[in-house]
């Protein structure tokens, strides 16, 4: 099959209106033409999954059908259900159900412009996405382009807009990032990074993070963007350029510090000061500045939460292990599931909400290490299924 496309990332097929009209209003045709496609090339079925997820997820511009529009998307969801002849399913296809095209008339969809503009243009931010915190790979991605490893990675950024790549089997490359807009690094769950800036300033990556940053810091600021997870970051000393940590609801402004950043969906946004001083800032008010050895919680409106901690507790995962005090025992679980990419399952039963961690465990790379020592602090035992940790009582 000819093909006037070339794909080396699942971002290209997002360039290409075929494959956008086939997910969005498949038919026989468009069918036809991607099983022979997939036929020739199933080396690329995963990129296309992960174009498909993107599609589903964020691919689609939510502002309300206009009348003609709803009434031609309707008849057309009215004849695939009409269509009597079966389509044979293959693990290689990807149809859109007829479910979720009603889903597109219920929620008020609108569906890509078959212009160019509307389908080969892809911003940073619509490429940070919570799908991608659940792929088995971290994702480095510059200039549209995304570099997958399946390891965690160290990345230390180079003169001249370089980037060097070290794997956790030490295996070393040299990549170029793109210099006029910020680049992105998503570690999903359960992989962990970490990324040495331009100017010298480290930065550790938990799992579930997304950060983006610059080649090279031009301008008379230094400014990062955390829009998901958790790091922490010894800042290089630089009192010509101040250093800002951005994380959507507030800002963090650093005076030359070591200090840990939680941005965790779900959860309260909080900002634990180590050594130095930061402050935060929210839009309207004055900035709140931290002293050491001190959390700030914010959970919304127009304050923060302040309290002395020990700062241990909220870093030591960068040094393979967690540190807890009186911990409720549901809070550990849900750190060592970000860990290790791994979902609980218990019942009301198990009262885990009653029950309090003191004391540190060791993050091995044998999970079951880890949760013998929670089955042991916790009075229970647990089963293994995939991903997936069912915990009952001891004497169940």
């Amino acid at each position: 099959m000819k093909t006037d496309h070339i794909y080396t990332s699942y971002t290209h097929f997002l360039k290409d209106n075929k494959f956008i009209q086939w997910q969005l209003m498949p038919d026989e045709k468009l069918n036809s033409y991607w099983e022979k496609f997939f036929m020739q090339h199933p080396e690329l079925q995963r990129e296309s999954q992960q174009a498909f997820t993107f599609l589903k997820k964020e691919g689609l511009n939510k502002s309300d059908l206009n009348k003609n529009e709803h009434t031609e998307l309707l008849e057309r969801i009215q004849r695939t259900i009409r269509q009597k002849k079966k389509i044979q399913q293959r693990r290689i296809f990807w149809y859109a159900s007829t479910v979720a095209a009603m889903a597109l008339i219920s929620i008020g969809i609108k569906l890509f412009s078959p212009s160019a503009e509307s389908v080969t243009t892809i911003s940073d931010k619509e490429l940070i996405i919570g799908e991608l915190l659940n792929n088995e790979d971290i994702q480095l991605i510059t200039s549209g382009e995304a570099i997958l490893f399946q390891d965690d990675v160290e990345v230390t950024l180079g003169e001249e807009g370089t980037a060097q790549i070290v794997q956790a089997n030490n295996e070393s490359s040299k990549i170029q990032i793109a210099r006029d807009k910020f680049n992105s690094l998503i570690v999903p769950y359960g992989k962990r990074s970490i990324l040495t800036l331009a100017d010298g300033s480290k930065v550790w990556l938990n799992s579930g993070s997304a950060l983006d940053f610059p080649a090279q810091f031009n301008g008379n600021k230094r400014e990062i963007r955390l829009t998901s997870g958790e790091m922490y970051v010894e800042v290089a000393h630089d009192t010509e350029k101040p250093f800002y940590v951005q994380t959507g609801n507030f800002n963090v402004k650093v005076y030359g510090t070591k200090f840990s950043i939680s941005n965790y969906a779900g959860s309260p946004q909080s900002v634990v000061l180590v050594e130095g001083s930061v402050s935060l800032q929210l839009s309207d008010k004055e900035e709140l500045f931290l002293t050491p050895n001190e959390q700030a919680v914010y959970s919304g409106g127009s304050t923060f939460d302040t309290q002395k901690v020990d700062v241990n507790q909220f870093i030591s995962w960068k040094d393979g292990y967690f540190s807890f005090d009186k911990t409720p025992m549901t809070e550990v679980l849900q750190q060592i599931g970000r860990y290790y990419n791994l979902s609980f399952n218990f019942g009301q039963n198990v009262h885990l909400q009653n029950r309090t961690c003191t004391g540190k465990i060791y993050l091995s790379e044998n999970m079951d290490n880890v949760m013998s020592t929670i089955a042991l602090l916790s009075s229970t035992r647990y089963e293994k299924e995939n991903n997936r940790i069912y915990i009952t009582n001891e004497l169940d």
